[in-house]
């Protein structure tokens, strides 16, 4: 908070060092206001679908393998938007300096929605401000691949790693990076081995990379530089993995526990406006407010069949959300 109010501070501090008038100062603090509303109905649902596209798969098996036996895998990971998160209704009563073109009340996309749009409009400096709403992904589910790779160590324990360049939606972008350490408990009761019976357990964590075009506001003061949004999410991940064998195809039940932090910031090339007001730092100041930290729980369920050292997985994540994801391992 007390970085908000340094913003504001500093907002009341160039109104009285300038000759513009005082109302048009009072409009783009309320226009920035309105931004920062828009801001979290917007992004909040796509950063939240980014933990479960993150989750699945990172155990491609709880059976402990041989010391510095190597895996290295090609996945693909498909997550299915779900309706209910696509768009969200505002109206001209949310807004202190915005109205609604033509309208009261709209229905719009989020970041998961699809690429209707509406104008916005308000009034500084003598001149209309109007923009389009953000579009969103307009995917019925967003597809994406990565490499990831395994070593195991001594002990039981298995490090894993993970990396997908950055994939292009058809609005906006997405990346996902990490890495996570298993352990086997199974390793200490002999007769589970015997009964083909596997458990493990696994630490890991991920970060996540969102980014999307935003809000490109003209005004008789200049563009406001905020242009694209960003949400970056780190994520730690806590699996129980169990397993059973059957000749060679093994069935795999997962449980994870997320803790994810979120961060948003708009970014871009500033906008001529910065030249008197720091509109790009008291936007992302704001942005804090909506930092929440969350915990999600998510169950998994895999398929692996083994066919000499390739390994073709399936797995099926779903909770809040649903998430498919469809692997092939080469074991060295």
């Amino acid at each position: 908070m007390k970085k908000i109010i340094t913003c504001f501070v500093f907002l009341l501090a160039v109104l009285n060092a300038n000759a513009q008038a005082p109302t048009d100062f009072d409009k783009i603090g309320y226009l920035l206001s309105d931004a920062l509303l828009y801001s979290e109905l917007y992004i909040l649902p796509i950063t939240d679908a980014a933990v479960y596209q993150s989750s699945s798969a990172w155990v491609l098996s709880p059976k402990k393998k041989k010391v510095w036996d190597v895996a290295l895998g090609i996945h693909t990971n498909i997550f299915f938007v779900p309706k209910k998160d696509r768009e969200f209704t505002i109206k001209n009563s949310d807004f202190q300096f915005f109205e609604i073109e033509g309208n009261t009340t709209a229905t719009v996309p989020s970041a998961l929605g699809n690429d209707y749009q509406v104008y916005l409009t308000g009034e500084i400096g003598g001149e209309q401000v109007r923009f389009e709403t953000p579009e969103g992904v307009n995917q019925e589910s967003i597809i994406y691949p990565y490499l990831q790779a395994s070593v195991e160590l001594p002990l039981g324990f298995e490090f894993t790693g993970r990396y997908s360049t950055r994939t292009k939606l058809k609005k906006g972008y997405y990346q996902v990076y990490g890495a996570g350490l298993k352990y086997n408990i199974s390793q200490h009761f002999l007769n589970w081995k015997d009964k083909n019976i596997h458990l493990a357990i696994a630490t890991i964590y991920s970060k996540e990379d969102i980014g999307f075009e935003f809000l490109d506001i003209n005004t008789a003061y200049g563009n406001l530089g905020i242009n694209q949004i960003n949400g970056k999410v780190d994520t730690w991940h806590f699996n129980v993995v169990g397993s059973k064998e059957f000749n060679n195809f093994e069935l795999i039940g997962n449980f994870i526990v997320n803790n994810s932090k979120f961060e948003y910031l708009v970014s871009g090339p500033e906008g001529s406006i910065e030249g008197f007001i720091p509109v790009q730092a008291i936007i992302n100041d704001l942005l804090k407010t909506i930092e929440k930290d969350k915990v999600n729980y998510v169950f998994e369920i895999s398929g692996i069949y083994h066919i000499n050292k390739l390994a073709l997985q399936s797995s099926f994540a779903f909770g809040k959300f649903a998430n498919l994801n469809l692997g092939v391992q080469y074991k060295f």
